[in-house]
């Protein structure tokens, strides 16, 4: 069997797993707004059962491949295994079994990458030592992929995060200002902004449902801070606490907070349209002056060659 052919296979096997174990969100969707309006057949209760049964039996088998596949890479200690925890919830994965599904997809995405690596420079006909340290590279670099996109995944929610923030604190002074309590406006903010800040309008809901349950308001927004990973966030919870605290008005400093924000989001876009300059050096040098070389000067250049030849004594 080639080495395509087993390439082949196996991207169709994980292909086949990804599939198998991807949620089906339509028909839950589905379901759900029928259960909200009040339309419940008979239908719906048999797809519910199926449903629960096919995710029960699946989830224990992922869980089960996920413990043994955690176990080469588990953290050494609790503290590590905390901030990772942290790190996932930056990123947007609070579920519980998060950190295992992470933890295993490193060991997965390893082998995977060992494996292949080593058919490939097998039908190559490489030396055993360089396949060795092919295999190993390759296996290194799939073991540190996850954390990349990981990085990735976090610094891009962060910064749909950090991008709504002012105007979060805007809709948040006009509620207060116009009567409502602080818990009322966050719970508005997260239901106004779904459309423009999809992010920061569930991690409102979130800090609202927790207020619901009866988490103190302060242990709420520390949440907050804490899932989001943002200085800007941990600098509000900080100002709402400490108005709350010496009986300040909570909207003069969130209006004075987010004008600071404003300001700060302002500067950021005015340093980034100034490095741009900067940037834009490389590819001038490297590809639109030698194009401009070429075509101003190569005329000039050939016509010189063509006289040089034919004048006579002059090679």
């Amino acid at each position: 069997m080639s080495i395509y052919a087993i390439a082949v296979m196996i991207a169709f096997s994980l292909a086949l797993i990804v599939y198998a174990m991807w949620p089906k969100g339509g028909e839950e969707q589905d379901t759900i707004k029928r259960r909200m309006s009040g339309k419940r057949t008979g239908l719906d209760e048999a797809n519910a059962i199926r449903r629960r049964a096919r995710e029960t039996v699946t989830n224990r088998m992922v869980k089960r491949v996920a413990k043994q596949a955690m176990r080469p890479v588990m953290p050494a200690d609790a503290a590590e295994m905390s901030k990772l925890r942290i790190r996932l919830a930056n990123a947007g994965f609070r579920q519980d079994n998060a950190t295992t599904m992470f933890l295993a997809s490193k060991t997965v995405v390893a082998l995977t990458a060992a494996v292949v690596a080593g058919l490939y420079s097998w039908a190559k006909g490489d030396t055993l030592g360089s396949m060795g340290g092919f295999v190993l590279f390759c296996g290194a670099t799939g073991f540190m992929a996850p954390n990349f996109w990981l990085k990735m995944a976090a610094g891009k929610r962060q910064e749909s995060v950090r991008n709504g923030i002012p105007d979060a604190l805007d809709l948040m002074v006009i509620s207060v200002e116009s009567g409502l309590a602080l818990d009322a406006a966050v719970q508005r903010v997260g239901d106004e902004m779904k459309t423009v800040h999809p992010v920061l309008a569930e991690e409102f809901q979130i800090v609202s449902l927790e207020s619901q349950m009866g988490i103190p308001r302060s242990e709420a927004l520390s949440n907050l801070a804490e899932r989001t990973g943002v200085p800007e966030v941990r600098s509000l919870t900080a100002i709402v606490n400490q108005a709350e605290k010496f009986g300040t008005s909570i909207a003069r400093a969130l209006r004075t907070q987010a004008d600071t924000l404003r300001t700060k989001r302002r500067q950021q876009a005015e340093e980034r349209a100034q490095k741009t300059t900067v940037k834009l050096m490389v590819p001038l040098v490297l590809f639109i002056f030698p194009a401009i070389l070429v075509v101003l000067g190569g005329p000039a250049a050939l016509k010189m060659i063509e006289t040089m030849r034919n004048t006579p004594g002059l090679f």
